[in-house]
């Protein structure tokens, strides 16, 4: 094991040395169940950051139920596995969207890494390292816990947990933040909370209020409050539409809501280590709690 660990090491300072050297803001975006929007938030919540000049590149992470390119009304022709098997470049598989981002269907691709050869993890990290000239990287993670969650939450520097006011979603949301909290005790995850689906500013703050306080009491975690997304008709009119709904009515209140999100994550400085290679580091030496 001590081995394999140093090997990796090895292998990411050789790759790191002739990767771009630029701050990269990772952030994982996840749920503790499904339905609750996580999908919708990450596609429009990429589209709201290309809009204030960031370099954006959005990850389906959802290897189960991948509907990323669903609400970007295009149809992936290849995604991670391709570049793992070494059939293509990470170049070769990124989509150009119309909306300013870039998309990579993930598929299983990251379920298999942990698999590969030295020779298979050097190609595939130095066609990862390309990604380092992004600003902003988003993953949209499957709903729930599973390993391959975690492996995202334990890697990024930012974790936002969506939730709604049902008290399904809020409990379920708060057995994620548990989860993270008691399987990743040894790292420093930087948990923040945003409440999809309300309808009022009232509501909003009275579900995260009771979240955050319960998780302080009973975890001895602090979660932050990262904001909430009004409820409104055009979201499920775009989703029929397959149109992200920061398209469809940018001025409409959920869009409204998203771009005041991201002004407040632009406010606050990434840490210092954010950087593509830094997070691969981490996906590939993740190490579950037993």
């Amino acid at each position: 094991m001590e081995e394999q660990a140093k090997e990796l090491r090895n292998i990411m300072n050789r790759v790191a040395e002739k990767a771009p050297k630029h701050k990269t803001r990772i952030i994982a975006i996840t749920s503790g169940k499904g339905g609750v929007g996580k999908t919708n938030i990450a596609v429009n919540m990429a589209i709201a950051y290309a809009k204030v000049g960031k370099k954006v590149i959005l990850i389906d992470g959802d290897l189960g139920m991948a509907n990323v390119n669903v609400l970007l009304g295009v149809v992936p022709q290849y995604n991670l596995m391709q570049v793992i098997n070494r059939q293509k470049t990470m170049k070769e598989i990124i989509l150009d969207s119309e909306y300013g981002i870039k998309f990579i269907a993930g598929a299983n691709g990251f379920s298999k890494i942990a698999n590969l050869s030295k020779e298979e993890l050097e190609y595939f990290a130095k066609e990862f390292a390309s990604l380092s000239d992004a600003d902003i990287i988003i993953i949209d993670t499957g709903a729930g816990i599973s390993n391959n969650v975690l492996q995202f939450v334990a890697a990024a520097d930012e974790v936002y947990v969506v939730t709604t006011p049902e008290p399904t979603a809020i409990t379920d949301a708060y057995g994620m933040i548990k989860i993270i909290t008691t399987e990743l005790v040894d790292r420093q995850i930087n948990i923040k909370l945003l409440v999809n689906k309300v309808h009022s500013a009232e509501e909003s703050k009275r579900i995260s209020e009771r979240i955050i306080t319960i998780v302080g009491q009973f975890l001895n975690y602090k979660v932050e409050f990262l904001g909430f997304v009004y409820d409104d008709p055009v979201v499920q009119a775009a989703v029929i539409r397959q149109k992200p709904f920061f398209v469809v009515n940018p001025t409409s209140k959920p869009s409204v809501c998203l771009s005041h999100i991201v002004g407040r994550i632009e406010n606050t400085a990434p840490v210092e280590s954010s950087s593509v290679m830094n997070f691969l580091g981490k996906f590939l030496g993740f190490k579950k709690n037993q």
